[in-house]
């Protein structure tokens, strides 16, 4: 059992007390950004010369041998180490023997692990602002190709007014695009970097805390050490986030399962990104669009872990907050899986456009625009609602849409219409007349779309 702090003890951990404590397990991932975090803070011990320039090129030549070696398969992280910083400096020992024991001058394992996390977290974030810029980016094309594809609206997944495609589409678009702005949010607010903290109180060392920050592309030093060493703000809102981003993935996930399905049919999934029944050959199922709707759970489950973690802890640093690893790093894994495989099934999928005008054409989507049409004429708006009204139940009974009634029957509702009713209800006036900002209405969206690409451009 490789531990760094046995000099107290006078016997062995137990095994089971030992594994219980240790990390290594989750937290081996964490190696590039452990050794990138040793390398700063021995370039920075040698400017202030706690350490020799030839000390510091040995330390870092060791350092960047040990992450060449576990790369290429050379060097095995084992659980006899508790931790992955303990596998660090010990291998670097056995390597260049004792200037190796340098190497955690000044540092104590509580900034640096905040350290790791904090630039681990900061580079899964980038990661998931460009799959989300991908993301945008087929949506972005989608819209663009479906200006003229008309559609039902839906409140209460009951058919409500009618839209294009590109419209619908665009609420998602703005959905993912405040994602992606609360990534930058958060990423801007961790940006302080916490090494030189120490174990709560700093250190007695003249550290170049500004120094080691720009090594690392931070802005700058972290103001309080105590908050430092104990801080998973950071962590809480990247959870907080990504659980918003995979909502709205469930969320386009559950209208994309229902448009697969034979009673909406306004889709078709790709071979690619569906699967078959073991025992009915005629079934073709949306399986990943079901599991990324059902994993939005798993996500949520880290995010409410963490929370409860912290919610009782004393400053500063506590052994609860090992806990912040292995729930997070799964959670993160989930999240950007399940953002890839979503684009990529949303951009093979068939979308059939002469269905999606038929079920606006018989779901009545324009009967809003009906009684618009009678207001304008002179009559009461409540009375226009309640002609309207008359005209569905009849429409129903006959079996027919609005726009299929004669000039005859419809003055048999009310003699205020005249032949111009079917150019105000046929689906194309009916959208392009909404013309208010954030509408469906052709100049409207050919304007939102104009933005879009500038951001994507950005």
């Amino acid at each position: 059992m490789a531990q760094l702090w046995g000099g107290r003890f006078t016997k062995q951990t137990d095994q089971m007390v030992y594994d219980f404590n240790a990390s290594i397990r989750f937290d081996k991932r964490l190696l590039p950004w452990d050794i990138e975090g040793s390398k700063a803070h021995v370039t920075q011990l040698a400017a202030i010369g706690i350490l020799t320039e030839e000390e510091r090129d040995q330390i870092l030549e060791g350092l960047s041998g040990i992450l060449q070696d576990t790369r290429e398969g050379n060097l095995e992280i084992t659980d006899a180490f508790e931790d992955v910083h303990s596998f660090v400096e010990a291998t670097l020992i056995d390597r260049i023997g004792d200037v190796g024991k340098k190497l955690h001058t000044g540092r104590s394992r509580n900034d640096q692990v905040a350290l790791d996390m904090k630039l681990y977290t900061r580079d899964r974030i980038d990661e998931t602002t460009a799959l989300l810029k991908d993301l945008l980016a087929v949506l972005l094309n989608l819209m663009k190709e479906h200006m003229q594809t008309y559609m039902p609206g839906f409140t209460h997944l009951q058919k409500a007014q009618p839209v294009t495609l590109a419209h619908h589409l665009g609420a998602y678009f703005e959905m993912f695009l405040r994602d992606r702005d609360r990534l930058c949010d958060i990423r801007k607010r961790l940006n302080l970097c916490p090494l030189g903290s120490g174990a709560l109180a700093g250190t007695t060392y003249p550290l170049d805390r500004e120094m080691t920050a720009e090594l690392l592309s931070f802005d700058g030093p972290t103001r309080n050490s105590m908050d430092s060493v104990s801080d998973r703000d950071y962590l809480i809102e990247y959870l907080a986030a990504l659980s918003m981003m995979m909502m709205h993935l469930s969320r386009f996930c559950e209208e994309l399962i229902l448009w697969n399905s034979n009673e909406y049919g306004f889709i078709e999934m790709d071979d690619a990104f569906s699967t078959g029944s073991s025992i009915m050959p005629q079934k073709k199922n949306p399986d990943i669009a079901e599991l990324v709707r059902g994993k939005t759970g798993r996500v949520y489950g880290a995010l409410n872990a963490l929370l409860t973690t912290m919610k009782g802890l004393p400053l500063a640093y506590n052994k609860d907050m090992q806990e912040d690893k292995e729930l997070s790093f799964d959670a993160m894994d989930t999240a950007a899986n399940c953002l890839q495989l979503f684009t990529g099934m949303l951009e093979t999928v068939t979308f059939k456009k002469d269905r999606m005008r038929e079920s606006a054409m018989m779901g009545f989507t324009n009967a809003t625009d009906a009684a618009d049409y009678l207001v304008k004429k002179g009559m009461p708006f409540r009375d226009a609602h309640s002609v309207i009204g008359q005209m569905v139940l009849y429409c129903i009974d006959q079996g027919k849409a609005i726009d299929e009634l004669s000039l005859e029957e419809l003055k048999n509702l009310s003699p205020i219409f005249e032949e111009d009713v079917y150019e105000a209800v046929s689906l194309e006036s009916c959208v392009e007349r909404r013309i208010t900002p954030g509408a469906p209405g052709p100049k409207e969206m050919e304007r939102v779309i104009g933005y879009y690409e500038e951001l994507l451009r950005e």
